[in-house]
């Protein structure tokens, strides 16, 4: 069924790179989702009030929620796919993500205005009527919300769009909810516990933690990201593939959108090339990799030391005790100033983010203790770094 639909209303589907066919995508799973969700709001608004349950019916208006999730999700998918403008150089690509945090406040109003409902139920109690008809009705809707949540969640992953994820892990607990509404009512027919109140509650709690969920996934590329594992690998070794690039460090990327990212790199040179031919590599890596990976690539470049051997020497050790003191630790930019009497090291630290500006004092007065160890005439000058890379888990 869903490549059925993306076959029918999506033209060249398989371009999901262009803004226009992403576009479109985002505009079918909308219009599905609207279509889908207010049948279902029908549907058991109905059942509610013939089986005079709360459950249902806040399952009910989760679902008449969800509706408007989608029509927001539309103007957002429809606002993010505008061209670039002098205005807004980098497109409008965060529009999606501010649609998303948009539905998870609609989503946390929704469950939160249920739980009120559902705690004055548990409160003052009413008998709920039990109809097989009814279950098999809300047992359907569990069906197709079920197909709902993979539409999205197959959409979502071809076009990385972080509101159709969003989308479909709220209908899959959507699914969830309308389970623990039919369990209340076949306890309550079997053991005559009135427990409609209580899965009410639990149905508005699970609503309440989606559209949390949903916030904090959304949040986190208007925040800014670390770069991923991933990312980080395909750059460093797309830029540390040409001749004449001896390393990398201090990637950063900017996300203006799932499909606008911007980067800047450092990128280590040695320091007897001349700085135009040195230049001329640096442009042709950043046209390449725009062209390559669209991804508009910013180098700045950093000499390094490549013909004195004792420089090299130095730097391999001085990495080697850093690793040996914190092995999540790096060093980058390193330079060597030698004088008659001291030899000044000067290099960039990287340490992780857990480090309190007190282990950052600890880990320098080690790391200098144990270079002037090494050769006492070593006097370090070191810039404390975090690295821009998310951690793997």
């Amino acid at each position: 069924m869903t490549e059925l639909l993306v076959r029918l209303f999506i033209s060249n589907k398989d371009e999901v790179q262009d803004s226009k066919v992403r576009t479109a995508y985002g505009v079918l799973a909308s219009i599905v989702g609207i279509c889908l969700n207010i049948v279902l709001f029908a549907v058991k608004l109905t059942a509610g009030l013939l089986l005079n349950s709360i459950s249902v019916m806040a399952d009910a208006f989760n679902n008449l929620s969800d509706a408007a999730s989608s029509v927001i999700s539309f103007v957002g998918v429809k606002l993010a796919g505008r061209p670039a403008d002098a205005e807004h150089p980098f497109g409008h690509g965060r529009y999606e993500y501010i649609a998303a945090l948009a539905v998870s406040f609609l989503v946390l109003q929704v469950g939160l205005s249920c739980l009120k409902s559902a705690v004055g139920k548990i409160f003052r109690p009413e008998r709920v009527e039990f109809q097989p008809v009814i279950i098999l009705v809300l047992a359907v809707t569990i069906l197709l919300k079920l197909w709902l949540a993979f539409f999205n969640r197959k959409l979502g992953r071809r076009i990385n769009s972080k509101v159709m994820q969003a989308t479909a892990a709220d209908a899959t607990g959507d699914v969830l909810v309308t389970g623990a509404t039919v369990l209340s009512l076949i306890i309550g027919k079997y053991s005559g516990l009135a427990v409609d109140g209580y899965m009410g509650a639990v149905v508005s709690v699970v609503v309440v933690a989606a559209g949390i969920g949903i916030a904090k996934d959304t949040l986190k590329p208007l925040l800014g990201e670390a770069v991923t594992p991933e990312v980080y690998e395909l750059l460093t070794k797309k830029v540390e593939s040409y001749d004449g690039i001896l390393g990398t460090h201090d990637l950063i990327v900017h996300n203006y959108g799932p499909t606008h990212s911007m980067a800047t790199i450092h990128a280590e040179v040695p320091n007897d090339v001349g700085i135009e031919t040195a230049h001329a590599l640096i442009d042709r890596i950043e046209r390449e990799t725009l062209h390559d990976l669209d991804i508009f690539l910013v180098i700045h470049m950093d000499p390094v030391e490549v013909r004195d051997k004792a420089v090299g020497a130095c730097k391999l050790r001085v990495a080697e005790l850093v690793c040996e003191l914190e092995p999540a630790a790096s060093i980058h930019d390193f330079r060597m100033v030698k004088g008659e009497k001291r030899i000044t090291l000067i290099f960039d630290l990287v340490v992780p983010y857990s480090y309190e500006p007190e282990s950052e004092r600890e880990l320098l007065e080690r790391v200098s203790a144990r270079l002037e160890q090494e050769d006492p005439r070593y006097e370090c000058v070191i810039n404390i770094e975090n690295s821009f890379v998310r951690a793997e888990n």
